[in-house]
């Protein structure tokens, strides 16, 4: 098992990529925690992986509250003694913003607190559990769109908090695997093509702009949570213990024209 014995606390898993993440890892023998805002959510994906014989914890909360996203760590640490890694992957969108009467400037802030700020956060209390336990791995979950611009004609437009946040998490990524270097954590983000998750739900309820999205890609067709948790599992096992501040594109060819 390529994950035998790490703890690994995983935000957003109550659905997508989180969720996927969470799965793949239980499988591979880590003890997984299970966050979300919406905790019934984490608690079907634990309830999942305990029903599979895999070993995961529940915890809920918002990664952008601070005492929120330290209660994550601090439940990894209380029930397996230990941190060894950490996957953010809670993330929001424009067209995830609950509140309709929401102005462009709320919009903006709340995208940029989950996205960005909330990464900051939960490894803000992540990186001295990890460097007690000896080191560790953090994946950040940035976005293609956080090397490149939204296409035009497929939503968003140049004032998208989406890209803004996505490459600040590219590059707080870079910065803070060079500070954790010297503590044996290595800090990777992956960015993703468009994938099949709730994030991009009713983009794809369009028909039409789900086959721009699909050509947009050279291997022809939208990803699958679980071919970026195999990257997740990758970047959290042993096997990349050379790589840290490197953005790993999983987008079939996207970025490549």
């Amino acid at each position: 098992m390529r994950l035998g014995n790490k703890v690994a606390l995983i935000t957003g898993g109550g659905s997508g990529l989180g969720r996927a993440s969470a799965v793949l890892f239980a499988a591979e023998g880590a003890m997984v925690v299970v966050s979300d805002q919406n905790e019934d959510a984490a608690k079907e994906t634990a309830d999942s992986i305990l029903s599979d014989g895999g070993d995961a914890t529940v915890v809920g909360g918002d990664v952008s509250i601070n005492a929120d996203a330290q209660r994550m760590v601090k439940t990894a640490v209380e029930a397996y003694g230990k941190l060894d890694v950490l996957v953010n992957s809670a993330g929001i969108s424009m067209r995830n913003v609950r509140d309709p009467n929401a102005s462009h400037e709320m919009v903006w802030d709340r995208v940029m607190d989950v996205n960005i700020k909330g990464t900051y956060l939960v490894c803000w209390y992540s990186v001295p559990e990890m460097e007690r336990a000896g080191g560790g791995s953090i994946i950040n979950l940035a976005s293609i769109m956080g090397l490149v611009g939204i296409p035009y004609g497929t939503g968003g437009g140049g004032f998208n908090p989406y890209t803004a946040s996505k490459g600040a998490v590219v590059n707080f990524t870079r910065n803070l695997a060079i500070d954790c270097a010297s503590k044996n954590i290595r800090v990777n983000c992956i960015c993703p093509g468009y994938v099949y998750t709730n994030l991009i739900e009713s983009m794809i309820r369009d028909s039409e702009l789900l086959k721009t999205l699909e050509g947009r890609h050279p291997m022809g067709r939208l990803g699958r949570p679980e071919e970026i948790a195999y990257a997740a599992l990758y970047l959290a096992s042993d096997e990349s213990s050379f790589v840290t501040g490197t953005p790993l594109v999983v987008d079939g060819g996207y970025t490549a024209q």
